[in-house]
């Protein structure tokens, strides 16, 4: 059995722990709150610019844009948008693990472009090609923060190294869920709702290979940035779940080393009150 100083170390440590997580869960609370009205209100813009694009491409056709275009026969490119920190409770190993069952039953040439540092290490573990890798974007990311990035799937996309762009991320849907999934970023799918769009009617000013040639790389843009804000909001109510049961946790060990503690301290008493009585007797 363990000495009473030892069961006082434990509950000692306990309690930092305890006062840790919880000024933690703290601080995620108060992140969390930007993040989701970020989220919200980012998420209307983006599903609008896809309805638009969508439309769009279904007007034009494949040939008015390479980002329109073909990705039969070629390699595909995964972005997968982890954290750059733990405690996080399950966010990242759901993410790790949907991609990862993604790429078993959808073989092929592929490789994958990380945002966040537990991503990275999980596919550099899994031996799976990292063409490229980006810090998280902190706390507050900004539309000019995923530029570059954006940048680099166009470019990359244009220059026919890949066929398809996919995006992996945990989208946010309340406090106690975020999903992983898996959005189709390029090639653009055009709308199988084209009822009601006057295709001979849409005027391009001053063309629709120029239109398109500034709306798309923005499109990429616009999707890449909703995706790090879903990722970020699910980031941040993950870990106030997770410190908040590790606040709970340890308030249930803290309260069970107490009555240990205080079991060993009755049992020595006793024993101290026999020895006393045990020695007057014999006297």
């Amino acid at each position: 059995m363990a000495s009473p100083r030892d069961i006082r170390r434990r509950i000692n440590a306990a309690k930092n722990i305890k006062q840790i997580t919880r000024a933690m869960q703290f601080v995620a609370a108060s992140k969390l709150r930007r993040a989701q009205e970020s989220t919200l209100a980012a998420r209307p813009y983006s599903e609008k610019i896809d309805e638009v694009l969508a439309d769009v491409a279904a007007v034009l056709g494949r040939e008015d844009h390479p980002l329109l275009g073909d990705p039969a026969g070629k390699k595909r490119l995964l972005v997968l948008i982890t954290t750059d920190r733990g405690l996080a409770g399950p966010l990242n190993t759901n993410a790790i693990r949907f991609i990862a069952r993604e790429i078993t039953e959808h073989s092929g040439d592929l490789a994958v472009v990380s945002v966040g540092r537990k991503g990275r290490d999980a596919m550099r573990r899994s031996r799976v090609p990292v063409e490229a890798h980006f810090a998280g974007f902190g706390d507050k990311p900004t539309f000019a923060d995923v530029l570059p990035l954006a940048r680099l799937i166009t470019d990359d996309f244009l220059s026919g190294e890949y066929g398809r762009i996919d995006l992996v991320y945990s989208r946010f849907i309340s406090t106690l869920s975020q999903k992983p999934i898996l959005d189709t970023l390029l090639p653009i799918e055009p709308s199988e709702d084209t009822e009601g769009i006057p295709g001979n009617q849409f005027i391009f000013e001053p063309s629709p290979q120029a239109v398109l040639e500034q709306l798309l790389p923005r499109y990429v843009a616009t999707r890449l940035f909703h995706a790090v804000l879903e990722a970020k909001a699910s980031e941040e109510s993950s870990r106030m779940v997770a410190m908040k049961n590790a606040t709970e946790n340890a308030g249930e060990l803290i309260d069970d080393l107490t009555l240990a503690y205080n079991k060993v301290r009755q049992s020595n008493i006793t024993r101290e009150m026999i020895e006393i009585a045990t020695g007057a007797r014999a006297n």
